[in-house]
């Protein structure tokens, strides 16, 4: 069956994480088994856990399309719109005199008595 080194070869890379402690024992694969922590159940490196709270990620995502939405509505406004008139209707509480054209504004006149 070839020289014994190799025979023996298979103890070593043995897949214990299906068997039972008995079973290890029996086989005498013990030397084949992992550290803890090594996660051999694991397929491809995929974490079980995420890297943050599902919260915190749904606040960060909400904030970024926040951001995206203001920025498009900033970028194809009008040129007499204000950054202001953008913020309030990305948020909904714009009146029909924040949307509509405004005429530019007149100087004030001056009242004072000429000399």
């Amino acid at each position: 069956m070839g020289d014994k080194g190799g025979g023996e070869e298979w103890r070593k890379m043995a897949d214990t994480h299906k068997m039972s402690p008995e079973e290890v024992k029996n086989l005498g694969v013990e030397s084949s088994q992992r550290p803890p922590g090594h996660n051999p159940g694991g397929v491809l490196h995929q974490r079980r856990s995420l890297p943050f709270s599902a919260t915190t990620m749904t606040v960060v995502g909400f904030l970024m399309a926040a951001g995206i939405g203001y920025s498009v509505l900033y970028v194809k406004k009008k040129p007499e719109a204000t950054a202001l008139d953008v913020a309030k209707v990305t948020t909904g509480v714009a009146d029909p005199s924040d949307t509509h054209p405004r005429g530019k504004p007149t100087p004030p006149e001056d009242t004072s008595p000429r000399k």
